[in-house]
């Protein structure tokens, strides 16, 4: 369940169905600051859960193919491009170059087979019927 410093409305994601555990990831678009980001949801020990897709080392996306965020063992989520690795179910980093730090988490909900992903004050959905810059369409 989302907690108070997440106050958006839930955005459906996909079926429940369509994250196999351990599988592929959903990959898809955020506005994280009003700068578009992709995200990604996968299941991982019977849980969905969803991060930026950005490595905290360098921020840069970390998918080794689209969707494909586990390492060989389907561990642990590993970073392509600089081999930082991160525990699956928090976002912290648990090796490589990445320190202390932890993946950006994004409230995620299962219900009724459907899996939604909450807003915050900082990650907004992609709004594609809003104004381009200065208002142009």
């Amino acid at each position: 369940m989302p907690t108070p410093e997440f106050r958006g409305a839930a955005e459906h994601l996909c079926a429940s169905a369509e994250l196999a555990e351990r599988g592929l990831a959903l990959v898809f678009d955020v506005l994280q600051y009003g700068e578009p980001v992709r995200a990604f949801a996968l299941r991982f020990d019977g849980r969905v859960v969803a991060y930026l897709n950005r490595c905290v080392h360098v921020p840069t996306e970390m998918d080794w193919q689209h969707g494909v965020f586990l390492d060989g063992d389907q561990r642990f989520i590993l970073c392509s491009t600089h081999g930082a690795a991160y525990e699956p179910l928090d976002g912290r980093c648990v090796g490589g170059p990445c320190g202390r730090g932890r993946l950006t988490a994004l409230a995620v909900e299962e219900r009724d087979g459907q899996v939604y992903w909450y807003p915050s004050r900082d990650i907004r959905p992609v709004s594609f019927d809003a104004p381009g810059p200065r208002g142009e369409p």
